[in-house]
């Protein structure tokens, strides 16, 4: 269904331009440096080439088949470019441009024109007022802001699908410095045509997709969104962002790509009885999303807790069991035969208890030892393993130990706290889908997202 816009054979830039101060330029810019290595042809009745590529003077002009048109004129000028992408039979359009509905009732009409314009023609439409789609696994990037400014997320396996594009952009370059992938990124804008129904529909059977990720401002349809959420979600995880929360939001909201908003206790009950996760500013967004990615599901509640440093532990585990400023789950009652085979790992002053405590003094190996035996005892469910690399026995060799129990029979959730070797940790975990986080609070909150989708997903 969205095989042409998710990996054309052909891309159309129109208002693609030499001039580094225009969108048209960013956009080129971004699919020859990205090296998209399909067929690129820019539309510019001025010129006769641009980044070295043969420019065409209209999209008729071109005469060969286009999967997708970006169009990068103003609103203005979009309507005649909309009516010549449709006679060429072009299966999907990008148009970037603003000035539609957020604008007023000016905007508002030109949309519904273009509306009738590719109604029932086969021609799909991303936007208006977008910034643009990306495909790593593609190498396709139509992003409207040059590649020099924002850096764009390797191939993974989390599809990202936002009404706002700054948004999406931000968040993209924020995760890109700790090497968190990303399988599809669609800036819906103003979604006179495609939206997030469809895209969710679509994304259940893609095999690159393991969760979806979604920022929202306002629903079409809540019924067939509510039914879409729950039927997807139980094959798909999905995390879901939904601003205009409040009065004064909703307007902002509005302001920004002309949605209406939703009265947000109806939509926290519509996501709660869908089993999905909620999140409330972006970092929650793709915690979440890796999480429910990455890790298989636990079978209970139970937390079992390692590090290396008590304190970390001992906070930890506050967070774990605690109601308030908590998430309301157990720390793991080790089993004598488990806490015996700590004993034996770790040294004397250590802690066999739970939070396990290996001291400053812990190494690779008695790490290998503890997780074997939290691996074995049936009292736990989820395991916490910090991976600090602040002490002398610890180095990027946690990394193996952690990955041979991460994808068994109980998830394990990584803490690693620190700068310049922390961030490297990170990035090695992610290189392996190993869920890693640099703060404690950002561990626990992902336990408890991976919890209540297991617990969704079991009928609970």
């Amino acid at each position: 269904m969205f095989d042409k816009l998710v990996n054309p054979k052909s891309v159309a830039v129109v208002g693609a331009s030499e001039n580094p101060m225009k969108i048209g330029y960013a956009i080129m810019k971004n699919l020859v440096e990205g090296k998209y290595d399909g067929e690129i042809y820019p539309v510019n009745k001025s010129a006769t080439s641009i980044l070295n590529i043969r420019s065409y003077s209209s999209l008729k002009d071109i005469g060969k088949t286009v999967d997708l048109c970006v169009i990068a004129v103003p609103a203005s000028l979009s309507l005649d470019v909309v009516k010549e992408a449709v006679q060429c039979k072009i299966p999907f359009i990008v148009l970037i441009p603003g000035g539609f509905s957020e604008t007023g009732k000016e905007g508002k009409q030109l949309e519904e024109t273009i509306s009738l314009i590719i109604k029932n023609s086969g021609t799909r439409l991303i936007g208006p007022n977008t910034v643009g789609v990306y495909f790593p696994h593609a190498n396709l990037n139509t992003a409207l802001t040059p590649p020099d400014r924002v850096c764009f997320p390797k191939s993974g396996s989390i599809s990202f699908i936002s009404q706002s594009g700054a948004l999406g952009l931000l968040t993209m370059d924020s995760i890109s410095e700790l090497g968190i992938g990303i399988s599809a990124f669609i800036n819906l804008g103003n979604r006179i045509d495609v939206d997030e129904i469809e895209l969710m529909k679509y994304f259940k059977s893609d095999q690159k997709t393991g969760s979806i990720a979604i920022y929202l401002e306002s629903v079409h349809n809540g019924k067939e969104f509510y039914e879409t959420l729950k039927d997807v979600n139980r094959v798909k995880p999905i995390v879901v962002i939904k601003s205009g929360r409040t009065t004064s939001s909703a307007k902002a909201a509005s302001l920004h790509t002309g949605a209406l908003g939703t009265d947000d206790r109806i939509f926290q009950g519509m996501l709660r009885q869908a089993g999905v996760a909620r999140a409330y500013n972006e970092v929650e967004l793709i915690d979440y999303a890796r999480v429910l990615s990455y890790s298989p599901l636990p079978s209970g509640k139970n937390v079992a807790i390692v590090t290396t440093a008590g304190g970390v532990g001992v906070i930890t585990a506050d967070y774990v069991s605690a109601a308030e400023h908590g998430i309301g789950m157990n720390i793991a009652p080790l089993s004598p035969e488990t806490k015996n085979a700590i004993k034996g790992s770790i040294i004397s002053f250590g802690s066999a208890e739970n939070p396990v405590d290996l001291t400053a003094d812990g190494s690779i190996e008695a790490y290998d030892s503890v997780l074997s035996a939290l691996q074995e005892d049936e009292n736990v469910n989820i395991i916490i393993a910090y991976a600090l690399p602040q002490t002398p026995k610890m180095n990027m060799g946690i990394v193996d130990v952690i990955s041979k129990y991460c994808h068994a029979k109980k998830p394990v959730i990584v803490g690693v706290i620190g700068s310049k070797l922390g961030t490297e940790l990170i990035r090695e975990f992610e290189r392996r889908q190993i869920p890693a986080y640099p703060s404690i609070e950002r561990v626990v909150n992902s336990v408890r997202a991976l919890y209540d989708y297991s617990m969704f997903r079991n009928g609970e």
